[in-house]
C-alpha cells in the first residue's frame, strides 16, 4: 500500500505541476475509494500533503515569473480565515454526529466533486484572457478576488476540494491573465491557503502523517517535473478527461439510486469520445498531401 500511495502522489504531482488542476479534487476521492480512508481523515491528510508539495511548485512558478503575487494575496485575505471556519464546521459535525458524520461527509465530498467536475468542463472550453502590457488591479478586481477567497476558502477547509478548480476558473473568467499566469498564481495561492487549513486539520486530529509522508515521496518530484517540462498534451482533452473523472468520482461517493448506471454510461461515453478523438487524429495523419504540396519528381 505504501508504494501505491507514492505512485498516486507522483501522478497527482505531475497533473498539478502541468495544469494547476487535480490536487485535492483527485487525491481525496482516491484516498477514500481506493485506499479506504475515512472521508474526514482523507480530507485532512490531503490538505496537509497539498500544502507541502504545492509549496515546491509555487517556488518554481515564482522563479519562472508565472505568479501574480498581488492577486494571490488578495484571494488569500479571504480564503485563509474562511478555510479555518470550514475546518471548524467539519470538526463540529464530526464530534456532534460521531461516526454517522462520515457518511454525510462522503456525500458532501461527492457533491463538491460533481460541481468541480462541471467547473473543469467549463474550463475546458474557455481560454484565459491575456492583456498586452502590465495589468494593475482595480478596486473592483480586489473585491472580486477577496469574495472569491471567502467562498473558495470555506469549501476547501470543509472538503479539501476546489483549490485548483474554483480559483482557477474565476481567474480564467475574470482576470486578464495568460494560461501560465493562471496556473502559477493558482498553485502559489493554493499552497499558502492549504498551509492554513492543514494546520487546522492537524489540531483537529484529521491527518494521517504516515500516509502524508508516502504521498510526498511521489508528489514532490512529480510537481517539479510537471512545472519544468512542457508536455505536449492537448489541453482541452486533458481538461475534459479530468472533468469526467471528477464527476464520476463524485457520483460514486454520493451513491444515489441509479448511480451505477450513470457510472457505466459515463465510462462508455468517455471511451467512445477517446476512440473518436483517436480516429480523427489518425485520419488526419493518414490524409495524403495535396498535389501542389507533393515533393516534385527528380525525373526529367
Amino acid at each position: 500500500m505504501d508504494w501505491k500511495l507514492s505512485l498516486a502522489g507522483l501522478l497527482i504531482g505531475l497533473l498539478v505541476g502541468m495544469t494547476g488542476m487535480g490536487g485535492g479534487s483527485l487525491m481525496t476521492p482516491l484516498l477514500v475509494l481506493v485506499f479506504g480512508f475515512k472521508p474526514t481523515v482523507a480530507i485532512g491528510t490531503d490538505i496537509l500533503h497539498g500544502a507541502i508539495f504545492k509549496s515546491f511548485g509555487a517556488v518554481q512558478h515564482r522563479r519562472l515569473g508565472n505568479v501574480n503575487l498581488r492577486l494571490a494575496l488578495w484571494m488569500l485575505l479571504g480564503s485563509a480565515p474562511l478555510s479555518l471556519v470550514g475546518v471548524m464546521v467539519a470538526t463540529w459535525l464530526k464530534h456532534h454526529y460521531g461516526d454517522g458524520f462520515e457518511a454525510v461527509a462522503k456525500e458532501i465530498l461527492g457533491v463538491a466533486l460533481v460541481l468541480c467536475g462541471l467547473g473543469f468542463l467549463a474550463k475546458a472550453f474557455l481560454r484565459s484572457r491575456p492583456r498586452g502590457g502590465s495589468w494593475r488591479m482595480s478596486v473592483r478586481d480586489k473585491r472580486i478576488a477577496f469574495v472569491t477567497g471567502l467562498a473558495g476558502g470555506f469549501v476547501v477547509g470543509l472538503t479539501s476540494v476546489g483549490s485548483g478548480t474554483f480559483f482557477g476558473l474565476v481567474m480564467m473568467l475574470v482576470f486578464p491573465l495568460s494560461a501560465a499566469a493562471v496556473v502559477g498564481t493558482d498553485i502559489f495561492h493554493a499552497a499558502a491557503l492549504l498551509w492554513v487549513a492543514g494546520a487546522g486539520h492537524i489540531v483537529a486530529g484529521n491527518v494521517d502523517l504516515g500516509a502524508t509522508g508516502w504521498l510526498l515521496i511521489g508528489s514532490i518530484p512529480g510537481v517539479l517535473l510537471g512545472g519544468h517540462f512542457t508536455v505536449h498534451l492537448p489541453d482541452r482533452v486533458l481538461r475534459v478527461a479530468l472533468a469526467t473523472t471528477l464527476t464520476l468520482a463524485g457520483v460514486k461517493l454520493v451513491d444515489f439510486p441509479g448511480a451505477d448506471m450513470v457510472l457505466l454510461a459515463g465510462v462508455a461515453a468517455a471511451l467512445a469520445g477517446a476512440l473518436l478523438a483517436l480516429s480523427v487524429r489518425l485520419g488526419r495523419r493518414a490524409r495524403p498531401l495535396p498535389v501542389a504540396d507533393a515533393v516534385p519528381s527528380s525525373e526529367p
